[in-house]
């Protein structure tokens, strides 16, 4: 049953995130992670997956023990033109003026944006977030994907820059159309890349990843 409690704020002096969970909300917002507006300094962090999803929202959850204090609600969806129903997972942090401050940089005018800055944050655990969150990888190609959804052109390519000037690494960017634009890596680069990103997947992502 889905959980109606308001969430409780946390104080600006008494929150602070270390590196790592820098990192990881980081791959988190860049993927699926939406900062809501809770006011006008404060924001909270929503979490939503799929049933077959919920252990990769709760280890979300467990990476901010001070922010996600109850417990996630089970929710159903129907299909506006199949109508069929499916079960999904929704979890929602405590409101924060430390997630305000990150909704200011990636939501500037309440829209999510990729900042131009964004290569500072990318790391390696940063990177394996965000390809678990949004990304694929297609065995009979043997190359991957991060689907960046409907961020601008400009956008896509501070993205292929920040991989590419980080790690090395070279994507390609390919216009989905209607799904939006998704960083390429061909074959030898998917090779770089799944090696970079390898130590921090999840074994639940284990299809997302190469017999290298």
């Amino acid at each position: 049953m889905e959980h109606r409690g308001k969430s409780r704020e946390v104080n600006n002096k008494a929150m602070k995130l270390t590196k790592r969970q820098e990192s990881i909300l980081t791959g988190i917002i860049l993927g699926d992670g939406f900062l809501q507006s809770t006011g006008t300094k404060n924001a909270r962090l929503r979490l939503e997956h799929g049933g077959k999803q919920k252990e990769y929202l709760l280890w979300k959850a467990a990476q901010f023990p001070r922010l996600f204090l109850g417990k996630p609600s089970q929710l159903i969806r129907v299909h506006p033109k199949t109508k069929q129903s499916y079960e999904y997972w929704r979890h929602q942090s405590n409101s924060t003026p430390v997630l305000g401050e990150w909704r200011k940089r990636f939501y500037p005018e309440g829209k999510k944006h990729i900042p131009k800055d964004i290569a500072k944050s990318l790391n390696p655990l940063a990177i394996a977030v965000w390809y678990m969150d949004d990304g694929h990888y297609y065995p009979r190609d043997r190359a991957s994907f991060i689907y960046l959804g409907r961020v601008s052109l400009e956008e896509a390519n501070i993205a292929e820059c920040a991989i590419q000037n980080n790690f090395g690494i070279t994507a390609k960017i390919r216009d989905k159309k209607n799904k939006g634009f998704v960083l390429f890596f061909p074959v030898e680069e998917t090779k770089k890349f799944q090696r970079l990103v390898k130590p921090f997947m999840l074994p639940l992502f284990d299809y997302k990843l190469s017999s290298l």
